[in-house]
């Protein structure tokens, strides 16, 4: 069996960055790319301390850049002291304290603004309220809260006063927060009554109190409650605060706890559907200069821009691109409340055309989504502001990247298809929109100082275009740490043996003829059909092009002669087909679609169609589920998380 991972895919457009864009850009031209690439493969650790001193204000400068003597437990700038806070706050004030910090809509269209001198004001009071609370430098703080101002205030707070804070997204159910708050040993809890999505009210406080009753969680001592809706709650007086009690009579100013650039700022959880959620363990400083340079890079950002990333703090795209980033360059960033499809499926476009935005970043379930929904919804809107958009989370497929690009982007706005993780804390591979041609699909080029390749299961390279395992040769300031109380499972899950000292990133991928990342999927997501590796995207890329598909998701079942049959599920763009022959006659269609794209190798057994995949509320497809359904197999699996459960029985139904 070959070791390589075949690449099925082939995408020949290919769209060039406008003169007037390059003219302007951060990083304009190739040229100023290799140059990056080249001051780094020249001398890594001058060129990263570089960029520490440059984007960094130290309190005590370090002295050492990186320390690999226990790795793959990497330390940068370990003895310098800094605080994050301080970085994204502080330093804004003597230049731009009245310059709009973040312009929050909430789910029903109110909006509210916040300066940085008044979200400083904010943060400090709110960092003295947990101050007054017994709450210390080292101590644990779970998050669990709705978009909001105030969300961003308690992340902001916790990083003042060097409290290490774990954001649980207000999706998950009390049992996911209870594993959370058991292994972070959390000393308090922030949340709210309840949050507003949809023009639904959800509860939060109640999903607390009951993951606080499941027991372990003995170091509790706070639950700070942000009153969002005005519901009714269970109040335990010995824990329980409101927020405005909270920060009643505290000072608006308060001296940052200056930290060890490696010390902790988060936990944030992952892949918790199945077994204990790891806890991805961040620092201080390393992951904060990842998230400046990007959005200078990656984002192009200008002083005049508006920049809007529609995720939610709960995923660490919210993290690094709403609380983190675009304010540690003293940008003005939208943050966002509510859905993508309520009142109407016009939402994003309508905020878009009203706050100015020049920036979007969001995901490609979304894109698709708004797809099924309004193909030519976009362009009842004026999204004249818009100048770069981008994309997050999974690969996007090439007929999803022509929609955005051509209909929301009017083919004037360059797209970054931005692969990094929860892990490596910023982007990874990204296109830097003003240096680069963007091909549909692709991830291009690793950013400079990230030495990115594809190995083999054996970590040697491969050659050509072959595909492999995705792995980042040389440690980076921004990767993850650790995984929380649990070293060895760190090491062994991201370093195993075999990657010889490389980041195993987990996903699968291949590079063209110009070098260009293409990612074909996670390892565990590669089928072996017949003796050959196939990443699922590929497959779903080329479903996903056929006019009557909106998104397909590809897994594999066992199949005794195959090995691993092909099974895709299937929304369309109409409705699903109610009459049994026309079902057999659309799966046969789409899967001689698929051989014709791809080839007979690629085609699926089964199709099944749905009218939605089975997602979480943020998004993000859940293909262990699919799996389990493709297997006949009962589900085991939390469905809590899920936006829309019932669509797991049709998704049962095969077509016959």
């Amino acid at each position: 069996m070959p070791t390589s991972i075949e690449s099925v895919l082939h995408e020949n457009r290919v769209f060039q960055p406008s003169a007037a864009f390059v003219q302007q850009a951060n990083v304009p031209g190739m040229a100023g790319y290799k140059a990056l690439c080249q001051a780094a493969e020249q001398d890594y650790e001058g060129y990263w301390a570089r960029l520490a001193r440059e984007h960094i204000l130290w309190h005590k400068p370090f002295s050492k850049v990186l320390d690999e003597s226990n790795a793959p437990f990497f330390k940068w700038f370990e003895d310098g002291e800094m605080n994050v806070s301080y970085n994204c706050l502080d330093k804004h004030l003597a230049t731009q304290a009245e310059k709009t910090a973040i312009i929050f809509e909430a789910d029903d269209g109110k909006v509210t603004q916040a300066s940085y001198r008044e979200l400083h004001a904010r943060v400090c009071q709110f960092a003295n309220a947990l101050k007054s609370r017994n709450i210390r430098k080292g101590d644990r703080v779970v998050i669990y809260m709705p978009m909001s101002i105030e969300v961003v205030v308690a992340m902001q707070a916790c990083a003042r006063i060097g409290a290490i804070h774990s954001v649980v997204f207000g999706g998950f159910s009390s049992k996911s927060l209870h594993e959370r708050i058991v292994d972070a040993q959390a000393h308090a809890v922030i949340t709210a009554d309840a949050q507003i999505r949809g023009g639904k009210e959800m509860a939060l406080k109640p999903a607390v109190d009951e993951a606080l009753a499941l027991g372990g969680c003995d170091a509790v001592h706070s639950v700070i409650v942000y009153k969002r809706a005005g519901s009714e709650v269970i109040w335990n007086a010995k824990h329980d605060v409101w927020w405005h009690d909270a920060i009643a009579g505290q000072a608006s100013t308060c001296e940052p706890e200056w930290v060890s650039a490696e010390h902790p700022l988060f936990i944030l959880y992952t892949s918790g559907s199945t077994g204990k959620p790891k806890g991805v363990q961040h620092s201080s400083a390393g992951y904060l200069l990842g998230c400046i340079v990007t959005m200078q890079w990656v984002f192009d950002y200008k002083p005049a821009d508006i920049f809007w990333c529609t995720a939610d703090v709960g995923w660490v795209t919210g993290h690094s691109y709403v609380t983190y980033g675009p304010l540690a360059i003293g940008g003005t960033e939208v943050v966002f409340e509510g859905i993508p499809t309520w009142p109407d499926a016009g939402r994003f476009w309508k905020m878009i055309q009203q706050h100015k935005v020049s920036i979007f970043y969001t995901a490609p379930t979304a894109i698709r989504s708004l797809i099924k929904l309004g193909v030519d919804l976009p362009r009842q809107y004026d999204l004249s502001s818009l100048r770069l958009l981008g994309t997050v989370g999974e690969p996007i497929n090439p007929e999803a990247w022509m929609w955005y690009y051509t209909v929301v982007g009017q083919s004037r706005c360059p797209i970054v298809d931005t692969w990094w993780q929860t892990e490596t804390g910023c982007h990874m591979i990204a296109p830097l929109p003003g240096a680069m041609p963007i091909k549909p699909g692709s991830c291009t080029l690793p950013l400079p100082g990230i030495m990115a390749a594809i190995v083999d299961e054996a970590g040697h390279e491969v050659q050509g275009q072959q595909g492999g395992f995705l792995v980042i040769k040389r440690s980076f300031p921004s990767q993850i740490r650790t995984i929380w109380g649990d070293p060895e499972r760190f090491r062994n899950g991201y370093f195993p043996e075999e990657m010889q000292g490389a980041y195993l990133a987990g996903d699968s991928s291949h590079r063209d003829a110009d070098g260009y990342f293409w990612i074909m999927g996670r390892i565990d997501d590669v089928l072996k059909v017949s003796g050959h590796r196939l990443g699922t995207m590929e497959i779903e890329s080329a479903l996903a092009s056929n006019p009557l598909v909106a998104e397909a998701a590809v897994v594999g079942k066992p199949h005794e002669i195959k090995g691993e049959a092909v099974v895709a599920f299937v929304v369309l763009k109409g409705a699903r087909p109610q009459d049994a022959a026309a079902a057999r006659q659309l799966v046969e269609d789409l899967r001689n679609w698929v051989s014709k794209e791809l080839g007979p190798i690629a085609k699926p057994e089964e199709i099944r169609f749905g009218d939605n995949l089975p997602k979480t509320r943020s998004g993000k497809i859940m293909r262990r589920l699919l799996r389990s359904i493709a297997k006949g197999d009962e589900i085991t699996q939390d469905v809590s998380t899920l936006e829309n459960p019932a669509i797991l029985e049709q998704l049962k139904e095969v077509v016959r």
